[in-house]
């Protein structure tokens, strides 16, 4: 980011000739047709939403997100819903427009549990996590798990917690140690199960990876042959190298417990946002290029946070957090700029959207491409319910590159049909974003292709045979 700064500072005094920027390095990226690696599965790049308010934050962008095809898209199911506003009375009303909106979308809900019923935890304290009666807690979360069940919603994912290893300040009324954790996480795993043996349960969604809250927590499940679908975690940091070290560590702390057969989510990832990126390029290249490590690393899910940015009334948290607590929600979302979402907090689509979108399209099973150059990576996939090769390639770094795009395998020309992700358009319009270019030809009997990328420059491409769309019409 200092480098980016510098440069555009002394660009613009002149001290630095315009031409320097157009030497480029070359990258040799290499599309092999005859390696299908098998289904691309892009939807396991997922989304989330939640911990802010309990409106329908999303609602009037539900075709939006169905577009980009979220097998999951995770959701706090926190205290301003009031689920439990009396013993043995239940609100699910609220709640529900939130959970169908994802039901909508097209999308499993991945429910946070992050409640703390007044009547059964009477004291405001982010240190207490046991209820005043843990048979009446068991009741509530068998009762919200079955009145899903019962509208034919099973097999959600049940996440027990969220960022409880620094409590408040990650927007959580709860505040865990190893120990009470893990006795938290037993009785409510066991209530959800009760109520759906089809569910998923997890967590313990830590805000870093090196919290001894998760150790603890798979090695009480592995001794204790406590049901443990998912571990979950977080990470925000504008390096995707960094991102992927936790992928791998969390693996790694897995791997110790072979009993142990856990999905792995990283249900909340972005970029550093305390520090925000100048160029608009950056964010949506830095989405692509974090996806692509995810799926090299072996994660099972991941849940972008978040789909949109959207402002906090303290009083609405002021009745299950401290003071403190309740203002810094209130400050760091009403106070602070903010880069998060998809959509910001006017609704206005932001360009990393497109992204997800793009990302969307590459379709069916994945085939290799490999590229010589650390910055520059790509998605390809072949999809015959289409007839047509998928193609997202990217540079993720501060000069432009050369691409020779080369083929191995190929057994006919292919065209493709270009569009390049347009970042710096002041407008929303998809054709402004995906700003179309001129077709190019694959063809196996000629030299390597070309691509010039600027820096965090982005490329999509559909690459149909001649006969298309005949063949696939049956003509």
């Amino acid at each position: 980011m200092k480098v980016i700064r510098f440069l555009t500072f002394f660009l613009a005094a002149g001290m630095i000739p315009a031409a320097a920027f157009s030497q480029t390095r070359t990258a040799n990226l290499t599309l092999d047709f005859t390696k299908n690696q098998g289904p691309m599965e892009m939807d396991h790049v997922s989304l989330g939403q939640g911990g802010l308010s309990p409106d329908p934050i999303w609602d009037s962008r539900i075709a939006e997100i169905r577009a980009l095809h979220p097998r999951l898209i995770r959701l706090f199911v926190q205290e301003y819903f009031d689920v439990l506003p009396a013993k043995g009375k239940y609100h699910f009303e609220t709640l529900d427009q939130s959970v169908h909106e994802i039901i909508q979308a097209g999308a499993i809900p991945l429910m946070t549990i992050t409640i703390k019923p007044k009547v059964l935890f009477p004291k405001i304290d982010q240190d207490i996590i046991d209820p005043n009666d843990y048979h009446e807690w068991d009741q509530l979360i068998s009762h919200m798990v079955s009145h899903y069940k019962d509208q034919g919603l099973s097999g959600f994912y049940w996440e027990v917690g969220n960022e409880g290893d620094i409590g408040e300040s990650g927007g959580s009324p709860y505040r865990f140690t190893p120990e009470n954790y893990t006795r938290y996480y037993q009785h409510t795993i066991e209530a959800i199960l009760k109520a759906d043996p089809s569910a998923r349960v997890g967590g313990p969604a830590m805000a870093s990876w090196k919290s001894p809250i998760l150790p603890a927590l798979i090695a009480f499940c592995d001794k204790n042959k406590v049901p443990l679908h998912f571990v979950s975690w977080h990470i925000y940091n504008s390096d995707p190298k960094a991102i992927q070290s936790t992928i791998e560590s969390v693996k790694g702390l897995l791997a110790q417990h072979p009993a142990i057969h856990a999905e792995t989510i990283l249900d909340e990832w972005n970029m550093a946002l305390t520090v925000p990126p100048e160029d608009p390029s950056i964010q949506p290249t830095f989405v692509t290029e974090t996806a692509w490590r995810m799926k090299e690393s072996g994660l099972t899910y991941s849940c972008f946070y978040h789909i949109r940015d959207y402002h906090v009334d303290r009083d609405r948290f002021t009745p299950f957090f401290s003071p403190g607590g309740a203002s810094f929600m209130a400050s760091w979302w009403n106070r602070m700029p903010q880069y998060s979402g998809l959509f910001d907090y006017q609704n206005v689509m932001r360009p990393m959207y497109f992204s997800f979108e793009l990302m969307a399209r590459v379709t069916g099973d994945r085939f290799e491409a490999s590229s010589d150059d650390d910055a520059v990576h790509a998605f390809f996939s072949y999809d015959k319910s289409y007839g047509i090769y998928n193609l997202l390639f990217w540079n993720f770094s501060a000069t432009p590159v050369t691409v020779k795009l080369q083929e191995h395998g190929l057994a006919e020309i292919l065209t493709a049909k270009r569009r390049r992700l347009d970042a710096k358009s002041p407008s929303e319009d998809e054709n402004a974003r995906l700003h179309p270019l001129p077709d190019l030809n694959l063809d196996p009997k000629a030299a390597s292709v070309e691509i010039q990328l600027e820096p965090y420059g982005m490329e999509t491409w559909a690459l149909e045979p001649a006969h298309w769309p005949d063949q696939l019409l049956g003509r």
